[in-house]
């Protein structure tokens, strides 16, 4: 039995303590911060056999609190967008806090990547956060109780890490938590030089819909992929839509259909396959990083840098029409929403 090891990372809000985990599975490595149920680093090799990090992120707990960058973050109550700020629940209207623009982002300006979780429980290559939500937390209605788990393991397709999202509610309200880590396969010390970007990566979904979206990046409709930038079924790599100047970056939600995603990078040869039991997909092509924020080992991420790819219920599924087919986000009490997502790393 590997107990994972537990380290300090510094204090947050009077001087609570934020702690970094360590899992580790065979040569491969995850840390894991309190702080926002936080993915901090993750460890694999390349064909080479070469450990890298591939997870964007900060070196220090001061780089988390001051840039609110969601940079591996557990989010919550709901990722994503709510419209307006603005849904209903049995015949009640809520109005939640808005933080981007009009919209209710990642939870809030308050999210629960702004918290710090609790160490519930420590298991074989595994941790448990966990953290209450009161009743009017951002708006949100019921107090909620969030748990996050984090499994690394050695599977024979390579090291697999397992994240898990339980939530439990003393009355009705809404639910849909997601990881939001910025894979970048090619290693975080390839960065600086940045032979290739995230775009060059080849990305295969199994997917025939996805969510359109306005001008706030609100879904607007269903529609098939089609031929179009949004059809991953076969592979493809991102910067062929940004090339042709169909797109400047994805930030859309592909509706899932049966069967593992993938995520490969030719150069490095990391490949990442991934499963979960959510409905949706956010793929979001790190279309906001400017490089005027520094972080690990003092590199600034910039635009394309990573790639996240962030299962969840579709975004803004509260005030969707029921013809649209969205799975509800809806929680009561005596029921358990549970989000699960696992990341396996091989070579091809």
């Amino acid at each position: 039995m590997t107990i994972p090891e537990r380290h300090s990372f510094g204090h947050v809000r009077s001087s609570t303590p934020v702690e970094r985990i360590v899992l580790r599975a065979g040569a491969a490595r995850a840390e894991v911060l309190t702080y926002g149920a936080t993915l901090k680093s993750l460890h694999v090799p390349d064909r080479e056999g070469r450990l890298d990090d591939i997870v964007l992120g900060f070196d220090d707990l001061k780089g988390y609190v001051d840039n609110r960058m969601f940079f591996g973050a557990s989010v919550g109550r709901v990722a994503n967008r709510i419209a307006g700020g603005r849904f209903e629940l049995d015949g009640h209207g809520y109005q939640l806090a808005q933080n981007e623009g009009e919209t209710t982002l990642h939870g809030g300006p308050d999210g629960f990547d702004r918290r710090n979780w609790a160490v519930a429980e420590m298991g074989d290559c595994s941790v448990t956060l966990e953290t209450v939500s009161q009743a009017g937390d951002q708006g949100f209605p019921g107090t909620l109780t969030a748990r996050a788990t984090y499994t690394l393991r050695e599977t024979p397709a390579g090291p697999c890490l397992g994240i898990t999202y339980e939530a439990e509610t003393e009355a009705p309200t809404i639910v849909s938590m997601t990881n939001h880590s910025f894979f970048a396969l090619a290693g975080l010390s390839a960065l600086p030089d940045r032979p290739r970007s995230a775009l060059e990566y080849r990305l295969k979904v199994p997917a025939s819909r996805y969510l359109t979206v306005d001008e706030a990046l609100i879904p607007s409709g269903v529609a098939p992929v089609g031929a179009s930038p949004f059809d991953f079924r076969d592979g493809r790599q991102p910067l062929t839509a940004v090339r042709s100047g169909a797109l400047d970056g994805y930030d859309h939600c592909l509706c899932l259909d049966p069967g593992d995603i993938e995520l490969h990078d030719a150069a490095s040869g990391r490949l990442m396959r991934m499963t979960t039991n959510l409905p949706g997909l956010q793929v979001y092509t790190s279309n906001f990083l400017d490089g005027s924020v520094p972080g690990k080992g003092g590199y600034a991420a910039r635009k394309h840098d990573a790639i996240c790819l962030e299962p969840q219920i579709w975004p803004d599924a509260i005030n969707m029409p029921e013809s649209w087919g969205a799975q509800s986000p809806v929680l009561r009490p005596g029921e358990t929403r549970r989000a699960e997502m696992s990341f396996t790393f091989g070579i091809r």
